[in-house]
Order: C-alpha cells, then structure tokens, then sequence
C-alpha cells in the first residue's frame, strides 16, 4: 500500500500514530534493509490529506537528518 491510500488506512483504523521509515531500496517494493525510522502522531481532526502533508514534512526533514547520521557516522550500512 502506498501513498493516500496508506494515510486513509490509518485513520480509517483509529491510529493515534503512523510513521516515516527510510530503508535500502530492493527489487521488492518496501521490502529493503530498515535504515532509520520516526512516528508521526496522527490528530484527532486529521483528514488523509492533512496527515498525508504532516508524514512528508516529517520525510524531508528525518531524510536530511539520516544522511548527516550515515556520513557522520551514527548510523552504519551493512
């Protein structure tokens, strides 16, 4: 599942929070090696749209900070 379609399921299933994972890209979609992951919390008047813009916000911000962690370093890639 990707995209609105994930978002819908989350609120849909009364979720209080939902999340970003970065992970190694593989022939499997979302199958690759978890690098790093973050929650994101899900509010009580969140539409799929509105949460949809929370998650990336939240994408652009903890990718930014997993690569300064991988090249200083913190995070180790097998």
């Amino acid at each position: 599942m990707y995209g609105i379609n994930v978002h819908n399921a989350v609120i849909a299933a009364k979720e209080t929070e939902t999340g970003v994972t970065i992970h190694r890209v593989s022939a499997e979609y979302d199958s690759g090696e978890i690098v790093a992951q973050t929650k994101v919390p899900v509010l009580e008047n969140d539409t799929p749209e509105i949460l949809a813009a929370r998650v990336l916000e939240t994408e652009h911000k903890f990718l930014v900070d997993v690569i300064a962690d991988i090249v200083n370093g913190k995070i180790a890639l097998g």
